[in-house]
């Protein structure tokens, strides 16, 4: 009997840490979770300072770019894209890249018209602009840093166990796109 006593109390005693544990772990993954969807509010809120900062920047451009008018409606639209509601972290990010794009196509637009480049409208729009790009740069690491934290989290062994039942998934990162991972041809920058 005395056996019998001390095994059920070493099973329960295992499935009570057990138990803990698990609750530790979904815990700890649901603080992850919530700092990456914290961080990638983050970069919502400076993409939303982009896009309202876009239509000063089409309109005092636009008197002096007629015949950019294709990067111009590109652009807005994109702009106008963006503002919809309910948009996923995964549109975002998506919407984020196209205008990322579509802006490095108007500042090379903008050096192709000395006018615009001496309007100091223009120089102060593009200025505020750099800013916010700049922000947003940090934005994305910080949100890039939480996501791999809350990813090893989830895919880690033995945490992983837990994400599987609780349905964790992984987040998607903010990655460099396009141009921005092109190397710089420093030739044609001295062509100038």
């Amino acid at each position: 009997m005395n056996t019998t006593v001390t095994i059920i109390v070493t099973i329960a005693s295992i499935l009570l840490l057990l138990l803990m544990w698990g609750v530790r772990t979904s815990n700890k993954l649901i603080r992850l979770r919530n700092q990456a969807d914290n961080a990638f509010a983050g970069v919502g809120a400076y993409l939303k300072k982009r896009y309202d900062l876009i239509p000063n920047l089409v309109a005092a451009a636009q008197e002096y770019m007629g015949h950019e008018k294709e990067v111009l409606t590109k652009v807005t639209a994109l702009r106008s894209e963006a503002e919809k509601p309910n948009l996923s972290n995964e549109e975002q990010i998506v919407l984020g890249n196209k205008m990322n794009d579509a802006l490095r196509s108007f500042q090379v637009a903008v050096e192709n018209y000395p006018q615009l480049k001496a309007d100091t409208h223009i120089m102060q729009l593009q200025a505020a602009l750099n800013e916010v790009e700049e922000q947003l740069s940090a934005a994305r690491r910080t949100y890039n840093a939480a996501a791999m934290k809350y990813n090893n989290g989830v895919q880690l062994f033995p945490s992983s166990i837990i994400a599987g039942i609780v349905g964790f998934r992984p987040k998607s990162y903010l990655d460099a796109v396009g141009a921005e991972r092109d190397n710089v041809d420093v030739k044609n920058l001295f062509r100038r």
